[in-house]
């Protein structure tokens, strides 16, 4: 939602507040108005006004009216929804703080941020209201603070993925460029055509990968076919092979057995494991290891990958899935990718009825859980449907 609508829906929350007040009926003394969901005493309170109350309540705004008194008189029912809770505790001290000045005639503005997690954003507003007394509102503006943070990382996070392998193609041009026919080594040629190789490479991983994800994100339909996880497991290591070697790192398997299926795409399945494989020996020490488990069960499949390596802060959990979302930055710069990989996992996880968990602690490393429905063996003998392993027999 828009500053402007937000704007405009908080007048009109007070435009209809400040009728609701003027509109009470002689006889009526004020006070704190039935809990939501409460009946009013029809004798008491007129139709129209009844009406305009539960159209208050629906709203998503938070709205509490204080008396010329400062007296609370009214709360609607997503400001009532706050009660008992933490932020609620710090949402009610700014409310008597900012009731107290608007009663004066100013209008006031406060935000509160609870970092959790879950992380949550509140702006709260005062005015004054013309028959006397003030109105609040209040808004959760916490998902669009998260939808900001990603659109913040994804701008940050793609200028430099594009721009530093662009820029070495552009210096390693010029360096060719500059020899002359007298000069022309032939080796020094040759590594620099291995760079722009290698550059022309990282940019290209870097749109591939962007692709993958709108392809899962708009919709893409996986395949259904019947795939034995050896295979996944085997393709998610053959991706990270040449990571591993270059770092040392050893990916072990434990308890792979050779008869679990899942039904899915194998493509897209080996992409969420091999990202996972990819992350744990990025981020794990030189020389270190990765294992690799599959435990089965009746249910469910779950594939783990843990690593010993640098951990996620607690404070981090809650955003790691995100586009372009990176935990350490500064090392993320000496390890390369594109920061989707994540993402891309929990979207294929999702497409396939199952999800992703991970368990982390800062400098404890890491262990990552792609979970996924088993395929029974009697719903595959009734679709007659081959795995992709008999398929190549």
């Amino acid at each position: 939602m828009s500053h402007l609508a937000v704007a405009l829906l908080g007048a009109a929350a007070a435009a209809v507040v400040t009728w609701y007040v003027n509109r009470r009926p002689s006889g009526v003394t004020s006070g704190v108005a039935p809990a939501a969901g409460a009946d009013p005493d029809p004798g008491l309170v007129p139709p129209e006004r009844t009406a305009w109350n539960e159209v208050v309540d629906r709203l998503e705004l938070g709205v509490v009216v204080a008396a010329p008194d400062g007296e609370i008189t009214y709360r609607n029912r997503s400001a009532t929804a706050l009660d008992g809770t933490h932020i609620g505790l710090l949402v009610d001290d700014a409310l008597e703080r900012l009731l107290a000045r608007s009663l004066s005639g100013e209008e006031c503005r406060e935000s509160l941020e609870l970092y959790g997690p879950p992380r949550v954003a509140v702006v709260i507003t005062a005015q004054p209201l013309r028959g006397g007394g003030s109105v609040a509102t209040i808004e959760d503006v916490s998902e669009r603070r998260r939808v900001d943070a990603v659109r913040t990382d994804f701008v940050v996070n793609i200028s430099h993925e594009l721009k530093t392998p662009v820029g070495a193609l552009a210096v390693l041009a010029e360096t060719l460029v500059e020899m002359s026919p007298d000069d022309v080594d032939m080796e020094v040629v040759r590594r620099v055509a291995d760079r722009i190789l290698g550059e022309a490479h990282r940019v290209g991983r870097t749109i591939d990968d962007l692709f993958e994800l709108s392809r899962i994100e708009l919709g893409e339909q996986p395949a259904r076919d019947v795939v034995d996880v050896l295979d996944v497991v085997a393709g998610a290591i053959d991706r990270a092979r040449s990571i591993a070697e270059m770092r040392e790192i050893e990916i072990v398997t434990l308890d792979v057995p050779s008869d679990v299926r899942v039904r899915g795409d194998i493509r897209q399945l080996v992409s969420a494991l091999g990202n996972l494989v990819e992350n744990a020996v990025k981020y794990s020490e030189p020389g270190g290891s990765v294992q690799l488990r599959v435990r089965a069960g009746s249910e469910w499949i779950e594939l783990m990958v843990a690593d010993q390596g640098i951990g996620i802060p607690a404070a981090d959990h809650g955003r790691i899935f995100e586009r372009f979302y990176r935990v350490d930055k500064a090392r993320s710069r000496d390890t390369g990718g594109t920061g989707l990989g994540l993402s891309i996992v929990r979207h294929v996880a999702t497409n396939h009825g199952g999800e992703v968990l991970v368990s982390s602690q800062e400098g404890e490393g890491s262990t990552f859980v792609l979970r996924l429905p088993a395929v029974r063996e009697a719903a595959e003998r009734d679709g007659g449907i081959p795995t992709r392993t008999e398929q190549r027999r």
